[in-house]
């Protein structure tokens, strides 16, 4: 077995090495730091409408609807097309608004960086 000799095999090690456990450190950091952006993002909610005000929706975190509010007087038999066309424009704002919170807040962290799978 050949080895180096000892000079250019210690070459580097002991900033390479502070170098690693520096990096290491700043990494388990910024993944304590986007478990917890996660978890606020699990606890926020977004209110969106739709028509008006017509339709309203609150959706949790996690994208799930906790709210839909219809007003009463739109609620049309013969133009239920209409309800449910803003009911689905609701949705998509909430889920929009959804997205923009979560970008917002993971850029903090990345400092702008696009890290696929984090936004």
């Amino acid at each position: 077995m050949y080895r180096q000799p000892n000079k250019a095999r210690g070459q580097g090690a002991g900033a390479g090495g502070g170098m690693n456990t520096n990096m290491l450190k700043q990494a388990q950091q910024l993944q304590a730091q986007f478990a917890e952006a996660q978890e606020e993002l699990k606890q926020a909610s977004v209110t969106a409408t739709a028509g008006g005000g017509v339709i309203t929706v609150e959706m949790g975190g996690d994208r799930k609807l906790l709210k839909v509010s219809i007003d009463p007087d739109a609620l049309d038999p013969e133009d239920h097309e209409l309800v449910e066309d803003l009911f689905m424009a609701a949705v998509n704002e909430a889920t929009d608004k959804l997205e923009a919170l979560q970008q917002e807040r993971m850029s903090g962290l990345t400092g702008g960086l696009d890290i696929p799978g984090l936004g």
